[in-house]
């Protein structure tokens, strides 16, 4: 598994690390029953303190994603159809509304950012 932290992102760490985890998870490239690094593993990988990479799990345990069990770790959840489609559809949201916030400001009108979105569709 491979996790980027960047003290440059704005983002907490224990943020980053969950994000990236999720993404792994909805991407397909972590499956039902993976295991995920121990907690404390994850910490030395990244240098950073158990504590942070402890919240990450939580987050990611919170949504779902993943179930932890006391002495054999954490492992990827099994993944609910309806669960999965509503994560990905707040995740479109988020970008979507980034997105018509830079064609606002641009003074870029809704038909071209309609047209725009068919066109990276259909690729």
């Amino acid at each position: 598994m491979n996790i980027i932290i960047t003290n440059s992102a704005g983002a907490p760490i224990y943020e980053q690390i969950s994000s990236q985890i999720k993404a792994l998870i909805l991407s397909g490239q972590l499956n039902e029953g993976d295991a995920l690094p121990s907690m404390r593993t994850l910490a030395q990988d990244l240098r950073v303190s158990v504590i942070t990479t402890k919240r990450a799990y939580e987050i990611l345990e919170a949504e779902g994603l993943i179930e932890s069990f006391t002495g054999r770790g954490s492992f990827v959840a099994a993944k609910d159809p309806q669960m999965l489609r509503e994560q990905n559809l707040r995740e479109i949201e988020k970008h979507l509304t980034e997105a018509a916030d830079i064609a606002k400001r641009s003074g870029i009108t809704t038909a071209e950012v309609q047209e725009l979105l068919s066109l990276i569709l259909e690729e």
